[in-house]
This record gives C-alpha cells, sequence and structure tokens, in this order.
C-alpha cells in the first residue's frame, strides 16, 4: 500500500507525519552542504527546508548564522511566514529589498522578522506533491533578484526534492519488509495454532467419546456420545481444511509427499467403503481399476476422491447413485466422480475452485466452501488439473488429471500432510 507522503493526499501535522518527514530530510547528506552553498553565494546568514501544511510551517533543516533560535522539528503558523504566499501560488517569492519593494514595503511578516531579503523556493516531489519550501531570509538586502541566483535556489528545490523521494520510497520498503514479515510470524502462528493447539484438545475429546460409547449401556447415552464422536472427526476435517488453505495460500504452498504407490486401487476402495459406510442408505457405485504403479502422494490423492464423493452425495438427487470411476488412461491417472441433480449454473463455473465461495443457489451451507479449491492445489502440486461438466441431461461429473510418473517432483513437495 502506498505510503501516504507518496500520495497526493494533503500533509498533517500528527507527531509521526512531522517525525517521519523531518527524519526523511535529515537523511539526505546533501542538504547542509546546499544549505551553505546558497548563504555563501547569496551573502544570507539564514536559511532552512521547510515542511509546509495547510496551517504550520515546519523546520526540517536549517543553517542559522542569525541566533533565530529555530532548529529541526520547530513550527510555526504558517500564515506568520512568506512560504505561505508561495505554497498558495506554487511559485517562488523572491524579495531583494523588502522596505522598497512595492509589494512587500508594507506587509506585516518582513516587519514581524526585520527582514529586508527573503527567497521562498517550491519543493515539489516528482509525484506532484508539495512537500514545503527551500527558504533563505536575512535582516540586510542580498542580491537574490539575480536569475542565476533564482536558477540556483530552484534546481537545489528540485535536487531535494528527488532525494526526498527517494528516501521516501526506500522508507516505504522498509515498512513494507517489516509489515511482511510481521505478516509472516501471524501466519505462522496460526498454522500452529490449526496443527496443534485447536487438534490436540479435539482429539482428546474424540478419545473419550469413543470410550464413552463402548462403555455406556444405555442405548440414549450411547447415542449422544457417537454425535460426540461423529461432529468432532467433522470439526478435525474442517480445522484440515482450514490448515490446507493456510499453508497453501499463506505458508509454503500445498504439501504432497511423492512416493511410488503399487496399488492405488485399494486406496481408493477405502475412501468409498467408508462413504458407504457412514451413508448406507445411498448407493455409490465404484469402477476403480487402474492396475498400474502411481507415483503421488497417496494420501492426498485419497483426499481429492473423498472431497469429491462427499460434493457428490451432498449436492446430488438423493434417489440417484454416485459414480466414482478411476482408470490408467495413457500416461495419467484419472479419477472421475459423477453425480444427478440439479446443473451447476454457467455463470458459477469459473468460480468453483476459489476459496470460501459457494453457488447462491446452493441450498447445503455446510463446510467452509474449501474442498474443491483444495482438490485443485493437490492437483496443480502433482502437475494435474481439475475439470468439471454439469448438464440437466447428462449430470454433474468432477474429472481429476494427474500424471502415473510424477519424476518431476520432489520427493518432498512441500510440508508434511496433516494426519
Amino acid at each position: 500500500m502506498p505510503q501516504p507522503w507518496l500520495s497526493n493526499a494533503p500533509v498533517l501535522d500528527t507527531p509521526e507525519e512531522i517525525a517521519r518527514d523531518v527524519a526523511a530530510v535529515k537523511q539526505i547528506e546533501a542538504v547542509p552542504i546546499l544549505l551553505d552553498i546558497l548563504c555563501e553565494t547569496t551573502g544570507m546568514r539564514w536559511a532552512a527546508v521547510a515542511r509546509l501544511t495547510e496551517n504550520t510551517w515546519t523546520a526540517c533543516a536549517v543553517k542559522d548564522d542569525l541566533q533565530f533560535g529555530l532548529k529541526p522539528g520547530d513550527q510555526l503558523d504558517l500564515e506568520s511566514t512568506l512560504c505561505a504566499e508561495s505554497k498558495r501560488s506554487n511559485q517562488p517569492i523572491v524579495i531583494q529589498h523588502a522596505s522598497t519593494d512595492p509589494r512587500y514595503s508594507r506587509h506585516r511578516v518582513p516587519k514581524i522578522y526585520g527582514i529586508e531579503s527573503c527567497v521562498s523556493m517550491p519543493i515539489v516531489l516528482p509525484n506532484g506533491r508539495y512537500f514545503g519550501s527551500l527558504c533563505a531570509v536575512d535582516p540586510a538586502p542580498a542580491p537574490v533578484a539575480d536569475p542565476k541566483i533564482i536558477s540556483m535556489f530552484r534546481r537545489f528545490a528540485g535536487l531535494i526534492a528527488l532525494q526526498l523521494h527517494s528516501e521516501m520510497l526506500r522508507q516505504q520498503d522498509q515498512s513494507t519488509l517489516r509489515e511482511a514479515r510481521a505478516a509472516n510470524e501471524l501466519q505462522e502462528q496460526f498454522i500452529a495454532i490449526l496443527g496443534h493447539d485447536l487438534r490436540n484438545p479435539l482429539q482428546a475429546i474424540h478419545s473419550a467419546g469413543l470410550l464413552l460409547e463402548r462403555k455406556l449401556e444405555d442405548p440414549a447415552l450411547q447415542g449422544v456420545a457417537a454425535r460426540i464422536r461423529v461432529n468432532v472427526k467433522r470439526m478435525s476435517s474442517l480445522i484440515n481444511d482450514i490448515l490446507d488453505f493456510a499453508r497453501g495460500r499463506l505458508g509454503d504452498g500445498m504439501g504432497v509427499q511423492i512416493t511410488d504407490v503399487e496399488d492405488i486401487d485399494a486406496g481408493l476402495n477405502a475412501v468409498v467403503r467408508e462413504f458407504q459406510d457412514g451413508q448406507p442408505n445411498r448407493q455409490i457405485v465404484a469402477n476403480i481399476s487402474v492396475t498400474r504403479k502411481v507415483r503421488c502422494d497417496l494420501g492426498r490423492v485419497q483426499q481429492v476422491a473423498s472431497n469429491l464423493i462427499g460434493n457428490a452425495l451432498k449436492h446430488g438427487a438423493q434417489q440417484a447413485p454416485v459414480k466414482v470411476s478411476a482408470r490408467a488412461e495413457d500416461s495419467e491417472l484419472v479419477l472421475d466422480v459423477w453425480n444427478d441433480g440439479e446443473p451447476i449454473p454457467h455463470d458459477s463455473m469459473d468460480r468453483l475452485c476459489e476459496p470460501f465461495w459457494r453457488p447462491s443457489t446452493s441450498g447445503n451451507r455446510e463446510g467452509l466452501g474449501l474442498g474443491l479449491y483444495i482438490c485443485s492445489q493437490i492437483l496443480r502440486a502433482h502437475g494435474g488439473t481439475l475439470s468439471v461438466t454439469s448438464t440437466q441431461e447428462n449430470g454433474t461429473s468432477f474429472t481429476a488429471r494427474l500424471p502415473l510418473d510424477a519424476n518431476h517432483l520432489d520427493q518432498d513437495a512441500g510440508a508434511d500432510r496433516p494426519q
């Protein structure tokens, strides 16, 4: 995000803003030298770089051989300075002899400070923001109306503006780096809380529920214990989804551990059996016949199958079967999950794999809307893809494709998968 001093927003007078801009001018090593040159060339004995707001004049760098007493950070009311006119017009103010000048002989400011000569040259940053003024004054007349003197002030003001802009960009980069580091620390804490501090208590509750379910004799209490166990499992699944999302979007990417899987059919059939045992009233037709070695992360591929089957059971027609097929096709493993029912709206197709998104027409609001996003990221980590077709006539089919031989992937391509 751009910092305020790099925008065209009005300059503020908060202590933080003042300290920041004074520090930015202080970082420009050439400023004291430029002020010395101005004073030596013109004979003037007081010069400064000033920061101007709507109401105040703030000294950022000062050369004071007149003992005015102003130092960096000190402020004056803007209207008590000639810089106010320069700011309003965005033009330099040049006074060589105030007491004889037709415009300034009766001006209150020269009389207040007892000055005869004055220059106020606007300092405008490259982005067009008015920063302040390069100014010089003296109680005696000085030859500041000389075009060469005015040109020198203008060039020095331009140089200071360029250096200020560069310094402010540097400060912004440092601020962005600090914010990024803080965000990374927060992300690590977030992942640690999900991966440890929340899952461990849930595991204890799950074990307690399982023990109660076995020990209690009252069927009603057994049912309560079973519901505890089932809901803890669901909560654990939600946490795992968020953990995967956090690692994929905020951490080191979706973790996969690639190994040679000799019998992926058994792993996929196990996922189907788990759903069939959990929902015996639903029909799941499986045709899984890969019969080839597959280099993949078996647990992650099972996670893809589980998410797609769960999605089909959730959104498909209750009376129609869910069909699961897996096969080796050329150099790819193809996993297809089909369900009947209302088709996915056409304008929703491109957003299905966005995190935390579900069609507005979906009546089922369970879950976080992360399942398809996680599937797509797992397949992407394998070098694969996820596609979908959905029509009223042919139903909805999600197709996952991944290489049978993932030799191009690292053996450990990310963080360990949560268990």
